[in-house]
């Protein structure tokens, strides 16, 4: 892949933390609204059980020894741009993952949070099927910000759970409660081994 037009040191420096990214969801939150321009009860819902998994996740997500393995093996640093909304419950299952991925990396991969709504140029530029589907992990390399790869927006068995709910007509909460409860029984371990042959391709 080719140095990417869309994304510059500036956009990498305005982009949001992990820690400034949870930030903005509590302060939206405070206030009864969620992040991106389209505002709901529902949405602020979705968003206060969101931050309820983020939470737990963070606390309990224990990292496979083979992804480990792979970021001693690569010498290069990159940047880890994730395209995401505070609403998004496929974000708040796999956000903590990348996030913990980084934190084991001593300083190799650094995240970077970028809200989709605000950024729609980006994420036209990593449509899933043709949909704006988050989140979605763009991986750069650190000193040219040349694209390497990306990820997302759920993994593969999860997004085949999805498409066969969405062919079945099924309504969004049956939708959004099946996915739930197949992250809950895999414990982000598909996730892991994906982002674990990622890293592995990096190499």
């Amino acid at each position: 892949m080719e140095t990417s037009p869309l994304i510059s040191s500036q956009r990498i420096e305005s982009a949001y933390s992990y820690s400034a990214y949870r930030h903005l969801i509590d302060e939206l939150l405070a206030e009864g609204k969620t992040t991106g321009p389209n505002q709901s009860e529902m949405l602020t819902k979705y968003t206060q059980l969101n931050v309820q998994r983020m939470h737990r996740l963070d606390k309990t997500t224990v990292l496979m020894p083979e992804i480990l393995a792979a970021i001693e093996a690569n010498p290069k640093s990159y940047y880890w741009l994730i395209i995401t909304e505070g609403w998004c419950g496929d974000a708040a299952q796999i956000v903590p993952v990348l996030e913990r991925i980084a934190e084991a990396s001593q300083g190799k991969i650094q995240t970077r949070y970028v809200l989709r709504d605000s950024n729609l140029d980006l994420i036209d530029a990593h449509l899933t099927k043709g949909g704006r589907a988050i989140p979605k992990l763009v991986i750069l390399e650190a000193d040219t910000l040349e694209e390497v790869a990306e990820w997302g927006p759920r993994p593969a068995s999860a997004q085949d759970l999805y498409w066969s709910l969405k062919a079945a007509n099924v309504s969004f909460d049956e939708l959004s409660t099946q996915l739930h409860t197949w992250y809950a029984k895999d414990k982000t371990l598909t996730t892991q081994a994906e982002l674990f042959q990622v890293l592995k391709q990096l190499s």
